[in-house]
């Protein structure tokens, strides 16, 4: 089986014939990475922020060379727009807590989509249930489309907070943000995006957005686990109290008080994850050495591919658009009379790496009338040979279940 020319930089993937088709999930590392991360502990290891010493200070200027780089990146005003934390989970969460709880009022509606990963939609349930607001569902058509009619029709004057992805991590279908954005700024609404999906995909830029929140993880991204981004608009950031408490986020505690710091450290409380954001940094250097545009264009070609191949087993139902172009690599499927649990453990038998079951979104599979489902998500250091090894062990599955075809 041929292989990517990209497959080399990545250790796991270089050193096994594994075939890795859960990218949606986290993404492989390549050797850039890890090699960013073992520098940092070999030669600059030592607590950022805290010490006048030289590892100190050189730790300090790791970490927040990583935050200007990210800023960059994602088109950032500046670099206290970022905010470094755990995941896009957490990232998701502090707004939820921060600003959700401090500015929302029994009364005032909060619009998700039925696409949301349960990250991006748990965190407005209790900011719901905790202020008396009603969580209203942008519904989605069987193809996870959602219409400007839909939009339309449940952001009003009573909205104040829209989450909402970027891209569903189970469909693949980019959602209309940029006008799901324009809408809630109309009415004075806060525009949070879940951008976990979107960003291994395709460039970033969010003051073009005009997001006022974004999340991101690194894992996603070719970086490392337990490092994620929250950007956010400076006079919003501002304007929240911090979700932890602790050291580093402080600028001066007496018994009964505190001052916090200025941003981002009030939101960055303890030892912070210097490693990990050295390694998201050079993760993103990683990728813009490939460039989003050649990305873009080998994933599109993969899901073509992916598409078309796997439509040819009658026995296939792939979920979503027909239009490969709106599935961002992501081929979620149901194959008939056995269930994803089973796909899944016997495609792993034959080292097919692919996701079986909700994918953490269940209320969208609840609206499509679904259980569970399998995942393939693609990279672009994914082969066409790859997929058709898949769709070959696809076409045996049915009869190892005992089906006579």
């Amino acid at each position: 089986m041929s292989k990517s020319v990209y497959r080399a930089d990545f250790p796991l993937l270089d050193s096994s014939d594994v075939i890795y088709m859960d990218n949606a999930a986290t993404s492989q590392r390549p050797q850039a990475v890890l090699d960013a991360m073992n520098e940092f502990y070999k030669h600059h290891n030592a607590n950022p922020l805290r010490g006048v010493y030289k590892l100190s200070v050189e730790a300090t200027e790791d970490y927040e060379n990583a935050r200007a780089k990210v800023a960059k990146f994602i088109g950032a005003a500046g670099s206290e727009e970022i905010i470094f934390t755990r995941n896009a989970t957490e990232s998701l969460n502090l707004v939820a807590y921060s600003y959700g709880l401090n500015n929302i009022k029994a009364g005032d509606e909060i619009v998700v989509s039925i696409l949301e990963h349960h990250s991006n939609m748990l965190p407005w349930q209790m900011v719901a249930k905790a202020t008396g607001a009603k969580l209203v569902f942008l519904e989605c058509e069987e193809d996870g489309e959602i219409t400007k009619a839909e939009i339309d029709s449940k952001i009003n004057e009573n909205t104040k907070i829209v989450a909402c992805t970027q891209i569903s991590n189970v469909l693949g279908i980019p959602t209309p943000i940029e006008y799901i954005i324009e809408k809630a700024h109309s009415v004075g609404a806060v525009a949070v995006v879940d951008g976990a999906q979107s960003i291994p995909h395709k460039k970033i830029d969010v003051r073009a957005l005009d997001a006022d929140f974004f999340a991101f993880s690194g894992h996603k991204l070719c970086g490392p686990m337990g490092i994620g981004v929250l950007y956010g608009k400076k006079e919003l950031l501002d304007a929240m109290p911090p979700f932890l408490s602790g050291g580093e986020m402080i600028e001066y505690v007496t018994r009964d008080s505190a001052t916090y710091a200025e941003l981002p450290h009030k939101f960055e409380a303890g030892t912070v994850n210097a490693e990990g954001a050295v390694g998201l940094a050079a993760a993103i250097d990683y990728i813009e050495s490939i460039g989003y545009e050649k990305i873009e264009s080998i994933e599109r070609e993969l899901s073509e591919y992916a598409m078309e191949v796997l439509s040819k087993n009658k026995y296939v139902r792939i979920l979503g658009s027909k239009d490969p172009k709106k599935h961002s690599g992501i081929i979620n499927f149901i194959l008939e009379g056995v269930h994803p649990h089973d796909v899944s453990t016997i495609l792993d038998s034959k080292g097919i790496a692919v996701r079986a079951g909700h994918h953490c979104a269940q209320p969208l599979l609840q609206h499509l009338k679904i259980n569970s489902t399998t995942r393939a998500s693609l990279s672009f250091y994914n082969t066409k040979e790859e997929i058709d090894s898949l769709s070959a062990a696809l076409s045996d599955i049915r009869k190892e279940m005992g089906y006579d075809e």
